[in-house]
């Protein structure tokens, strides 16, 4: 449950970010009015969203044998490397973000066109709910998906409580320290999803293991086992991983550290 709450509230705040940074931009517009096509576009990205999630879900469920171990070892990969340029991306382009949308809603205001402002709310929308759906989807695979599905629900319903307070009342969050944690713990969920790839690619004979277990903690905490389910969806953890699954969790996590480094970033991204 642990994992996909912290994805879908930090997802979902930032979505809401975003609806507030257009709302705010009408308003100090004078176009406080035209906020109705804002919400229409954020509406329908987030049921194009759910229908992306719904989808990736039944097309895992139907699967079985190596076609499952192949669907969950891409889905993984995919939801890891998403989740990789996502953290670049936003640390060179952050901080521009606001700006961004602000010329946007300039631009549109100024045409008098209100499906632009759908437009530009549903694709800013849009791209945080289907990286939510496929992070969702990967998290679901390595523990229960009803329980991966339910935090997702909390998360999502904080997010719009959160992002309600920080614009209606005067309730502060400090945004920048909400993402640089939730930031670091993502970027061990990616490491972790780069493990279970690999771990399904060697179940599937595309890569060797190396050594079959490098160690085994089952006797200690079981990843069958409601906490071990967490600890592996969240932070990949695996009670008797393969070499592989060791080498390509600690050389994605030493890599990725290297790079933010010597580019003096740190992994957390605002709005």
């Amino acid at each position: 449950m642990l994992p996909g709450l912290v994805l879908a509230l930090r997802e979902g705040l930032e979505g809401a970010l975003i609806v507030g940074i257009l709302l705010g931009s009408l308003k100090r517009l004078d176009y406080a009015g035209r906020a109705r096509p804002v919400w229409l576009g954020a509406v329908a990205a987030t049921l194009v969203s759910v229908l992306v999630a719904l989808a990736l879900t039944a097309l895992g469920a139907e699967l079985e044998g190596a076609s499952e171990a192949w669907f969950e070892g891409m889905t993984t990969l995919a939801a890891a490397a998403v989740l990789t340029w996502m953290i670049f991306w936003m640390q060179r382009q952050g901080r521009s973000v606001r700006r961004g949308l602000e010329v946007q809603v300039r631009r549109v205001v100024s045409g008098k066109a209100e499906h632009g402002l759908f437009a530009v709310s549903f694709i800013a929308v849009a791209r945080e709910g289907i990286e939510l759906a496929l992070f969702l989807t990967a998290a679901a695979m390595a523990t229960s998906a009803a329980q991966t599905w339910i935090g997702a629900g909390i998360g999502l319903a904080l997010a719009v409580a959160f992002g309600w307070a920080v614009f209606a009342s005067t309730v502060r969050l400090d945004v920048r320290r909400f993402f640089q944690v939730t930031g670091a713990l993502l970027l061990i969920f990616a490491a972790g999803l780069v493990a279970r790839s690999v771990h399904e690619f060697v179940e599937i004979g595309w890569l060797p293991a190396l050594i079959q277990n490098v160690w085994n903690t089952t006797s200690t905490l079981n990843d069958r086992s409601a906490l071990g389910q967490m600890a592996a969806s969240l932070l990949g953890y695996r009670s008797s991983p393969s070499l592989a699954e060791v080498v390509s969790y600690t050389g994605y996590l030493a890599t990725i550290l290297l790079l933010l480094w010597r580019t003096g970033q740190t992994p957390s991204r605002t709005a």
